[in-house]
């Protein structure tokens, strides 16, 4: 892979994602020569992924290169590479790219869709993983929309309008009130030909509250906005099946040719590192890991992110899946291998809940913090701050902010742009 030689111990990260990026920074001036691998050249801001797929925000606002993050640490490189393999009795790393030998491993390697085990759902729907997942979705609406001016089929029409999202956690809700938005405000004047009216989004979720691990009062304020924007929320519904044109659920049959999934995640396991032993950990794909991020029964290697889990009595299901779990454990992770270099005793990891924030549509929001919680125009806010706070980037920072203020005052988004085609399964 030409990593040049070095007579420091070399660590080897897995992913650029929150978490990999987070112990990237951390180890700047350390002991260690640090090698992050990663498919993409560039990290993504998955918590707006939604607004590039509904056409509030372009890609490259979300997006910051991973090269550029690290274009002034010492001894540090990046490596555009896929993981193919990891030989831990050896301790290397097989990738499209060659061979890497490692003195410490890091898996961070994120998060994939959980479909269940349904592979018809999977290649129908629509996933929200991605840059790419986001772009192909917007192409995708848009397409539809198109596709409905010409159609002579009212029934094909309405099935292009219509879209259906699974899974009413934030990723969901934060969808639906977008589309609802898009509805109300933007697609009246881009399609003056097409009955508004026709279009339904409908939200599904097989529990019995939209934003389950959020309070109860950001749960019934969420499905309030929602219900207010026109989203027809149904709870309790599970989807046995989808074939392109009709969901099929538990509660009867529904006609869309937009099936969003954001119902459930796994864990990105390594080819070569076996899964830990516990159900909860083979049922997510998530590594079982100790409170110093170790991955239990292989020496040297570590995972943080979602691909981890830490399981004690207080979290039988370990940390959960978000960036700001993932951002803390990279900075513990970097302390501990610090103290390590130094032949010190490794900090076990506390986790601090910084609180949940998720928006429904302009000046409606949630917010539950410790020992605050709130909801509509202040969350709203809230949320704004703490989003592009946490983006990479002042160029970023200023984008996202400034299309912001012009969709609020205009009551319009600048990117309904099919810049690549989306390939509809037929």
């Amino acid at each position: 892979m030409n990593i040049p030689a070095s007579d420091k111990k070399r660590i080897v990260i897995i992913g650029g994602g929150f978490a990999g990026l987070t112990l990237g920074k951390k180890l700047r001036k350390s002991d260690y020569q640090v090698v992050l691998l990663d498919r993409n050249n560039f990290h993504t801001f998955q918590p707006l992924l939604y607004q590039v797929a509904t056409a509030g925000l372009e890609p490259d606002s979300i997006t910051y290169p991973i090269r550029k993050v690290f274009q002034k640490y010492p001894d540090f490189y990046f490596r555009m590479a896929e993981v193919q393999h990891v030989n831990t009795t050896d301790r290397i790393v097989n990738t499209n790219l060659g061979e890497l030998e490692y003195d410490y491993l890091v898996i961070a390697t994120g998060a994939q869709s959980n479909f269940f085990g349904n592979s018809q759902v999977e290649d129908y729907s629509m996933p929200m993983k991605s840059i790419r997942d986001a772009l192909d979705l917007r192409s995708l609406l848009l397409q539809n929309f198109e596709d409905a001016l010409v159609t002579d089929s009212i029934e094909e029409r309405e099935k292009l309008m219509n879209v259906v999202i699974v899974g009413a956690g934030p990723t969901g809700v934060e969808l639906a009130g977008a589309l609802a938005e898009l509805k109300a405000r933007v697609l009246p004047s881009d399609y003056p030909d097409l009955d508004m009216s026709r279009m339904k989004i409908r939200l599904l979720d097989g529990a019995d509250k939209v934003l389950p691990a959020m309070s109860g009062a950001a749960s019934e304020e969420s499905l309030h906005y929602l219900e207010k924007l026109g989203v027809e929320v149904q709870l309790g519904v599970f989807v046995e099946n989808y074939d392109g044109h009709y969901i099929h659920t538990n509660q009867g049959k529904i006609a869309a040719r937009t099936l969003i999934w954001s119902a459930g995640v796994l864990g990105n396991p390594v080819e070569g590192i076996p899964l830990g032993t516990v159900d909860q950990q083979a049922k997510a794909n998530r590594y079982e890991i100790d409170e110093y991020f170790r991955v239990k029964g292989i020496e040297n290697v570590f995972a943080i992110g979602d691909v981890a889990s830490m399981v004690n009595e207080d979290l039988p299901a370990g940390h959960p899946m978000l960036a700001s779990v993932a951002c803390q454990q990279g900075v513990y992770l970097a302390r501990n291998l610090r103290r390590l270099s130094e032949e010190r005793e490794f900090v076990p990891f506390k986790y601090q809940d910084k609180g949940s924030l998720a928006t429904v549509g302009t000046n409606k929001a949630v917010a539950d913090l410790p020992g605050f919680k709130t909801q509509g125009m202040l969350a709203w806010y809230i949320w704004m701050f703490v989003h592009l706070f946490l983006l990479i980037g002042f160029r970023n920072r200023l984008v996202a902010f400034m299309n912001w203020v012009w969709a609020y005052i205009t009551y319009d988004t600048g990117v309904r742009l099919i810049i690549r085609p989306f390939q509809r399964r037929e």
